[in-house]
């Protein structure tokens, strides 16, 4: 199993009901600006071949993404962000019993609009997937 966290973890948990169903873990602790989504999978996570399935991959990626782009505009990593487009390349499979970590990085775009690519590994930093988008921030008038 993964090393335990540090003590100055700022983890979100449980804060909507997508993450409270598939059980990821959003962490915004590393003053690198990256957004981290990890997920330790179980056997409700994986397809009828027994490894991850791709849909949860996706939601991992977008909210690692989604994350990544928060934190430009905002340290608490919970600045809404929404995702105009998507692609996901799958890799390897991982497999129940396993932790995966989705890491975001910003590689273009403006003040309302980012480009932000994540990588997904495994707890021995094997690619499992990559994925790419467009992330838009949601007005404050659209917020009310």
């Amino acid at each position: 199993m993964p090393s335990p966290l540090p003590e100055t973890a700022h983890l979100i948990e449980n804060e909507t009901g997508t993450q409270t169903l598939i059980g990821y873990v959003v962490d915004v602790s590393d003053p690198d600006g990256r957004g981290r989504v990890w997920l330790d999978i179980g056997p409700q996570h994986t397809n009828r071949h027994n490894v991850l399935h791709g849909g949860i991959a996706t939601a991992v990626l977008d909210n690692a993404c989604g994350t990544t782009a928060s934190l430009t505009v905002d340290a608490a990593g919970k600045a809404p962000f929404l995702t105009i487009s998507m692609n996901v390349q799958f890799v390897a499979p991982a497999r129940a019993g396993t932790r995966v970590t989705a890491t975001g990085r910003v590689v273009g775009g403006g003040r309302s609009t980012l480009f932000i690519a994540a990588d997904l590994v495994d707890e021995n930093d094997r690619l499992i997937a990559t994925a790419s988008g467009v992330f838009k921030r949601v007005p404050k008038e659209k917020l009310k």
